[in-house]
């Protein structure tokens, strides 16, 4: 019988070191082509303004296979929910049969930015001491918590187009509320993008040298979140090639010979201090599956879950 592991579960199951050490080897796996896995199936819900996209994966090494299905509704947030909703199913590599059914909404919310920490292991400069967060939601919070796992940041500054938002976020992480993109981001070592805008909210002219920018936001082709002339002068690395160059903007305008490298290859390292980095994040099925995984292998050894 398949085992049932809802959202109190993964959060007890999973811890954010095991994680990020979870996302780099995935990273990898996938960049080697250990990993078989297509670019996601997203169906345009256009009349509710919202996105369903499907993301299969197997991984032969876990072995794990599984799939995520996901939903991206944000006019949820007026309703007082996720604008993202997920279940994530594993599936026994021997088989087909049904594994486990895990809730994804916390696994997305965590993977995603456990996968922007290995960015900034390897991309980052050595030393990184500012860090500023564009955006207060969901994935600002748990930008917060990986990013201090592998760095020691001494002063987090966090700016939202709303200001209540951001005080919030603000009185939660003891992060300085700044009153302007702009006053965020001079300055800063670390930038994390994590809006729902689809138009630039990074200028050019606002990112210092040896700044590395980590951009989560802005998911489909004809949106994005950095200013052109940024990506242009950047050295660019993305999770994956082929997603990006189908769904990101900002990718597809710089064109795919800008890319330098994605995450899980040997090339995705900075070459000096004064060089701009940028890490576009797209999301892969790989890091669903292999966060389930490492969330289904734990409740089996501590018998956590409810079998369905």
């Amino acid at each position: 019988m398949p085992l049932l592991l809802a959202e109190a579960d993964v959060r007890e199951l999973l811890t954010m070191p095991d994680l990020i050490a979870a996302m780099d080897r995935a990273l990898v796996a996938f960049s080697s082509g250990a990993v078989v896995q297509s670019v996601r199936t997203v169906l345009d819900l256009a009349d509710r303004h919202a996105f369903f996209g499907l993301m299969p994966a197997y991984v032969a090494s876990a072995p794990a296979l599984g799939a995520k299905l996901v939903s991206v509704y944000h006019s949820n947030l007026a309703r007082g929910l996720p604008s993202h909703l997920a279940t994530i199913l594993l599936f026994d590599p021997e088989t087909g049969a049904l594994q486990a059914i895990l809730d994804g909404r916390y696994i997305t919310e965590v993977r995603t930015a456990a996968v922007s920490a290995v960015s900034v292991r390897k991309l980052a400069r050595t030393g990184s001491r500012v860090l500023a967060i564009l955006g207060s939601g969901v994935q600002a919070r748990s930008h917060f918590e990986a990013l201090a796992h592998v760095e020691r940041f001494n002063e987090v500054r966090a700016w939202s187009p709303t200001r209540a938002n951001v005080e919030a976020f603000a009185k939660l992480t003891g992060a300085r509320a700044m009153d302007s993109a702009e006053s965020a981001v001079r300055g800063a070592d670390v930038i994390v993008l994590v809006t729902a805008s689809p138009e630039p909210v990074l200028r050019d002219e606002w990112v210092g040298a040896g700044a590395h920018v980590i951009s989560v936001g802005a998911c489909r082709p004809n949106q994005r979140e950095m200013d052109p002339a940024l990506v242009r002068r950047s050295r660019l690395f993305v999770d994956s090639r082929a997603a990006a160059m189908q769904e990101s903007g900002d990718v597809i305008g710089a064109g795919e010979a800008h890319i330098v490298a994605e995450l899980g290859e040997a090339a995705a390292a900075r070459k000096t201090d004064t060089e701009i980095t940028i890490f576009k994040s797209l999301g892969l099925a790989v890091e669903d599956v292999a966060a389930a995984h490492l969330a289904y292998t734990r409740a089996i050894e501590l018998r956590r879950g409810a079998s369905v």
